[in-house]
């Protein structure tokens, strides 16, 4: 009687399947096996719903790793960045926890730091002029599309890529950025890389292997360079040569969009300018940090480490987590986690 029943019900579920409500009816005669996901498999993995990307750009995110959108930065903001990068090589301003970096080639100059030998300035968060970089509504705007509404800036950097002193010292090898980073999801991690002038193949533009986000964290090392490597310029040694590359010629005010798995890198600066950038990566509030004791990320905390050690006597036992939980920032939306 009960399974006469149950096949009368069915009949009559299967008759109304033409109806919204029939998955959900199914749903529930299954005793929730059966979801509407499993109905039609997610198309999107990488990205948010929302109405700021177009189907086009979304379907582009998802397949290649990165998205370009043009002149996103204005020239008005673009210039206060540059005058204050200008004001921290000539040493007016002293922003705790920020790190100034020069190129290997000139590590050990006795001249006067000035905007010629400063290659980077890392960790400007608690500069108020350059960190409002990640929080411009242009910008968030479209991080949300790929973290959601919970933003943290988690890294920051401006990079001064200065002309090759001959020594091939201004590439920077093909890398994954989570390599750097103690947090997980990968796919609520994004980077926003804007242009501050013409970025070309002359000048060192990015290059990305296009699709590669789909893949895994690459063990990371020293590239065995014969002018030597810049202090944490790790490379991936095992990617397929033969990958399509694409370089990503930008003017002034044009931003990337990319993921933390995506490979990337920079050739040389073959002008005798500089070439300035400026980046976040930005994560979901709602990731968790991750313990990188035993992986492929254990030796960047080690040299990360050694560094602060010397410059802030942190203690023995800080974690790489420790850090970004000491540097992150909430830009939009609540502090969920990390």
């Amino acid at each position: 009687m009960e399974q006469t029943r149950a096949a009368a019900r069915l009949r009559t579920l299967l008759g109304h399947l033409g109806r919204p409500s029939a998955r959900a009816a199914i749903a529930h005669f299954t005793s929730g096996a059966v979801s509407p996901t499993s109905f039609h498999p997610p198309q999107f993995q990488y990205t948010q719903d929302n109405d700021v990307l177009s189907l086009e750009q979304r379907k582009f995110y998802e397949e290649n790793g990165f998205l370009v959108i043009k002149n996103l930065v204005s020239d008005a903001d673009i210039t206060r960045f540059r005058n204050q990068f200008e004001r921290i090589c000539k040493g007016e301003l002293n922003v705790e926890g920020m790190s100034i970096m020069k190129d290997v080639t000139t590590e050990k100059s006795k001249f006067i730091w000035s905007e010629n030998l400063i290659t980077k300035v890392q960790d400007f968060q608690g500069d108020e002029e350059l960190f409002r970089y990640c929080t411009l509504p242009e910008i968030l705007k479209y991080v949300e599309c790929f973290t959601g509404p919970n933003i943290m800036a988690m890294h920051t950097m401006l990079i001064n890529k200065p002309p090759d002193s001959g020594k091939k010292t201004s590439r920077h090898p093909l890398h994954q950025d989570l390599h750097y980073f103690p947090f997980r999801p990968s796919n609520k991690i994004v980077a926003a890389w804007t242009a501050m002038e013409l970025v070309t193949q002359d000048n060192g533009c990015l290059s990305v292997l296009p699709g590669t986000h789909k893949g895994c964290l690459r063990p990371h090392v020293y590239p065995q360079w014969e002018g030597g490597v810049n202090i944490m310029y790790y490379g991936i040694q095992d990617y397929d040569e033969n990958s399509p590359r694409v370089h990503l010629v930008m003017e002034k005010g044009d931003t990337v969009f990319f993921h933390p798995l995506l490979i990337h890198g920079s050739g040389l600066n073959k002008t005798q300018g500089y070439r300035k950038t400026i980046s976040c990566h930005f994560a979901s509030a709602d990731c968790h940090y991750i313990d990188v004791k035993g992986t492929s990320q254990e030796s960047f905390e080690k040299d990360l480490k050694g560094i602060m050690q010397k410059q802030y006597k942190i203690p023995e036992d800080t974690r790489l987590q420790d850090v970004f939980r000491f540097k992150a920032r909430l830009v939009k939306g609540e502090r969920t986690n990390l």
